[in-house]
């Protein structure tokens, strides 16, 4: 790399640190380009992207179709906000709701808007459908979930540096182990007062957690027992990453309430939904809920052309057998490796524990290595590495990052 080069990307970190809050802490890499499951940075050097933007570009950067009918779209028409009907938000919930299996949507523009959103709705159909009385409703969510970073999405998150100094937080939320059946049907038993259970399917944020097999269709039933909704938070997991359009579909559970996002923009534009039936959806009246961009024409063509190219380049069917092959080449290294403990996931949703603990930087220093050898990767809770590539991956490419993966690993091994 060239001294003009080194500034180039130099000149772009300082511009972020002086004028930017100081809210995330990047990989120290400059990124101009992007194409399908490739990016550069601003010295034209070429990486593998196995972040995918946390699972928001599945369909690769910069798809033709996706960025087509953005294009297209803006130049006629952007925004009218939802005081006047426009000509193509209704052809979106029409296609997203045939696609789904649900009768409504609601449009919103990030993942933590339409969990907000699912939060609202719960609610209100608690009292005005189950009868809780108003302000009893409680809604049950697991240990280590990762909803988003609003302040009532926070209140119930056990991630400390979220939560540290941005109280005081709402109440309304009962916190039980992920994966825990029994304390699943403990509360609900026990507390009349249950409005909803809001459950990630896998718990990407903290480390790619899959649960036991059955647990979700054994969790959607105990719901259905006691009448409480079944909340899937499908931001990350959703959108064919793990070898499913929906990791629920996995075990044949049609949540009471679908949290859709990242990806249903193929990582063009914001775009967010909630989905749900007649019998839910049904308590939201003009004046109840809305968003200015939520619903603007742009978003729901990016959202129609980001779910066609799913379906048209069956990229659940590829994610399923790329993933399958990802975890059996990699367990073949782990099998005599000391610094992985094992590697899990689904589709292509997956991680690698580093042996080390959570406050070493092993985990960060592999990244790294990872950049200098043509892979992006970024550690979540220390000493888990997150592998999402986008789906539009191929067998000979995914190859490629194993052994780039198993040359890095190689030199951090005791």
């Amino acid at each position: 790399m060239s001294v003009i080069e080194q500034k180039a990307s130099q000149k772009a970190i300082d511009l972020e640190n002086k004028y930017g809050a100081h809210n995330y802490h990047p990989l120290p890499v400059v990124l101009n380009r992007g194409e399908g499951v490739y990016v550069w940075d601003v010295d034209g050097k070429k990486y593998y992207d196995f972040l995918s933007a946390y699972s928001a570009v599945n369909q690769g950067h910069c798809h033709p179709k996706i960025v087509g009918a953005m294009n297209e779209q803006a130049q006629t028409l952007t925004l009218t906000s939802r005081a006047f009907y426009n000509d193509m938000l209704g052809k979106y919930e029409k296609f997203a709701c045939e696609f789904f299996n649900f009768d409504k949507l609601l449009p919103m523009n990030t993942g933590a808007e339409a969990v907000e959103t699912a939060l609202k709705i719960t609610r209100k159909w608690a009292y005005e459908k189950k009868g809780i009385a108003e302000n009893d409703a409680e809604i049950v969510v697991c240990e280590n979930n990762f909803h988003g970073r609003t302040t009532t999405i926070i209140s119930f998150s056990n991630d400390e540096t979220a939560r540290k100094n941005f109280g005081p937080y709402t109440k309304g939320f009962i916190k039980i182990a992920y994966d825990d059946l029994e304390a699943l049907e403990a509360q609900l038993k026990s507390n009349k007062n249950i409005a909803g259970f809001l459950v990630e399917p896998i718990q990407g944020e903290a480390g790619v957690y899959v649960p036991s097999e059955g647990y979700l269709s054994k969790a959607k039933a105990l719901c259905e027992k006691y009448n409480v909704l079944f909340i899937a938070d499908e931001v990350q997991t959703g959108i064919a990453r793990t070898g499913k359009l929906l990791a629920v579909d996995h075990e044949n559970v049609k949540p009471d309430i679908l949290i859709l996002g990242k990806a249903l923009s193929g990582g063009a534009y914001p775009v967010s939904a909630v989905l749900a039936d007649d019998a839910v959806m049904g308590v939201i009246k003009p004046g109840t809920h809305g968003s200015t961009f939520g619903g603007n024409p742009v978003a729901a063509a990016v959202a129609i052309a980001a779910l066609s190219v799913v379906k048209e380049e069956n990229l659940a069917e590829n994610a399923e057998k790329l993933g399958s092959l990802f975890r059996s080449e990699l367990n073949k290294y782990i099998e005599n490796s000391t610094i992985v403990k094992l590697v899990r996931g689904k589709g292509l949703l997956n991680a690698i524990v580093i042996n080390d603990s959570e406050e070493s930087d092993t985990a960060w220093n592999i990244c790294l290595k990872l950049r200098d050898n043509g892979l992006l990767a970024k550690p979540t809770h220390g000493n888990i590495i997150r592998f999402a590539p986008p789906l539009v991956m191929d067998k000979e490419q995914l190859l490629g990052c194993v052994s780039i993966i198993v040359k890095t690993l190689k030199d951090f091994e005791v």
